[in-house]
């Protein structure tokens, strides 16, 4: 499970949004990041909310940012209704600019109503992904960055009753 957050110590992790987005046989879109090399580059959207946003908002607008895929192409199928969070290893705690601890996030999972020729993954730069691929629920954790993976393990088993169209 993710780690719980103490409500004293929500201003140590930084607010974020992240999506789930499925196509009609029930995969979930996963982004290769941009120009990044290594066993664990892929990961579902997900961002920063600026101060004040609504989490759906920021999970729609984060959408848009990352893939290029508008708010009328998806159809929303449900969210987890608290935070989610996890702690920076060392070596990104060094590379960060703020004194974020770590990232806590709300997720929401996403009907995607397209096709893959609607992606743009430059719609809005910088470039957060450069490909991207679809999978199976349930195969996503095991290909996420160790630290982030009990987040993700915690999605899948929140997400899973949405995955079947």
């Amino acid at each position: 499970m993710s780690k719980p957050v103490d409500p004293s110590a929500l201003a140590a992790y930084r607010p974020n949004a992240g999506i789930v987005l499925f196509n009609r046989d029930g995969l979930t879109w996963l982004g290769k990041r941009f120009q990044e090399t290594g066993p664990w580059v892929w990961q579902w959207p997900q961002g920063g909310m600026d101060a004040g946003e609504d989490p759906a908002e920021a999970a729609y607008r984060e959408l848009y940012e990352e893939t290029g895929i508008r708010a009328d192409q998806v159809m929303m199928l449900g969210t987890i209704e608290r935070w989610l969070s996890y702690d920076f290893p060392p070596e990104v705690l060094a590379q960060r600019k703020k004194n974020w601890k770590g990232q806590r996030q709300r997720w929401f999972a996403l009907r995607f109503l397209g096709d893959d020729t609607d992606f743009d993954l430059t719609a809005v730069p910088p470039q957060e992904f450069e490909t991207f691929r679809w999978e199976k629920l349930e195969r996503v954790p095991g290909l996420i960055i160790p630290w982030k993976r009990p987040v993700y393990e915690e999605v899948v088993r929140a997400f899973a009753p949405l995955a079947n169209p």
